[in-house]
């Protein structure tokens, strides 16, 4: 188009390219979830006797990492994910319908990690507990569990590694999710009116010096989930709930004030859980358990032959142990995945000196924090 060209004009052709793109990307998607139905026959076809499994984590992340780096822009990678996550729920829906368990009510960072990880064509049930997202896992009532595992102002969420000790469920993935945290009232109050603060004691404690400069003489009172803590003000007088913002709209809450978290790098980190391994998509974690003996030197000799074969830890945490008295278990995450020869090596020499070694899954990383 030449400058001679009204701005009217230019408009007007620049709409009908992309109306062109349009019709072009809406047949290209249906024949791309036609290919979907494909693979869904073929797997049937291939596993008669046995339930095919039609969710592949590593699939899904190769596709993602693929699309990423072909991305010139100017959308942002992170855009990029999010449109590809959503075609693949899509998709993947055609196959079979995805059926999610998640801390609830719904409204919780929990159910926004599993719509980021799954997209918004899964079918997600809220649980009471995180107790109650891996039994509806393990008893096939759902797919996947979505559990958050560690906060970046916080630490770790020790009921969910704890629920690793007993469990038989695998690692699948891994969500990192930018956490926001927002002030709400279920009533027109004014501020100092407000006596009572509901949340999640994680939630409180990331918000800590916020709360303590505004609201110093109101409760606070740990609850469930942030989800919980909306739906309760929802019906109560003179009380406020911390929770993401999207409980605004559905328990129809006021702000107050938005992004009140005391650092605005507040991430927490989310595990998917299901009853399959992931083979390897290239870029992969792996989480074991590791239990040893109560004596001088036992945990270098389990970290040693990480620094040893060059292979980079990612995260270390401690819990105790339940079957004896100051007896401890290691949670370690570390690069790799468990059928790479060089984590093979590692485990093998960490089998020796553990007195029990249980792999919790390798995954592949969150492709976009």
């Amino acid at each position: 188009m030449n400058d001679k060209h009204s701005p009217e004009e230019k408009l007007k052709v620049l709409r009908a390219r992309i109306d062109n793109l349009d019709e072009s990307i809406l047949v290209q998607l249906n024949e791309r979830a036609q290919y979907a139905l494909e693979v869904a026959r073929v797997k049937q076809i291939d596993s008669p006797d046995d339930k095919p499994v039609f969710y592949r984590p590593d699939r899904e992340s190769q596709i993602l990492q693929h699309m990423i780096d072909l991305n010139q822009g100017p959308l942002s990678n992170q855009k990029i994910a999010q449109v590809y996550r959503q075609i693949m729920s899509a998709c993947l829906a055609l196959e079979q319908p995805l059926e999610v368990a998640y801390l609830g009510p719904e409204g919780t960072f929990t159910q926004l990690a599993a719509r980021k990880h799954f997209g918004d064509s899964v079918i997600c049930q809220p649980m009471t507990t995180h107790d109650d997202v891996f039994r509806e896992v393990e008893s096939e009532a759902c797919n996947y569990g979505v559990v958050p595992v560690e906060n970046s102002t916080e630490g770790v969420i020790s009921s969910t590694l704890d629920n690793f000790l007993e469990s038989s469920l695998k690692i699948c993935g891994e969500v990192h999710l930018q956490i926001h945290h927002y002030l709400m009232t279920g009533s027109d109050i004014a501020d100092h009116e407000i006596d009572c603060i509901y949340s999640h004691q994680q939630t409180l404690a990331q918000c800590r010096r916020w709360l303590e400069a505004h609201y110093p003489h109101a409760s606070k009172v740990p609850v469930t989930s942030n989800g919980e803590a909306a739906r309760r003000i929802s019906g109560e007088q003179n009380a406020a709930a911390i929770a993401p913002q999207i409980c605004a709209e559905i328990y129809n809450l006021r702000v107050i004030s938005g992004k009140i978290e005391d650092r605005s790098d507040n991430t927490t980190r989310f595990l998917v859980i299901g009853r399959e391994d992931v083979i390897k998509s290239g870029n992969d974690k792996t989480s074991v358990l590791v239990s040893t003996y109560n004596r001088p030197g036992a945990l270098y000799k389990l970290l040693e032959p990480f620094e040893r074969h060059g292979v980079s830890l990612t995260s270390i945490e401690t819990r105790p142990s339940r079957t004896g008295k100051w007896s401890y278990v290691f949670f370690i995450d570390f690069e790799g995945h468990r059928d790479d020869p060089l984590i093979i090596e590692v485990m093998d020499a960490i089998d020796k000196e553990a007195l029990e070694v249980k792999i919790l899954g390798s995954y592949p990383r969150a492709v976009v924090n």
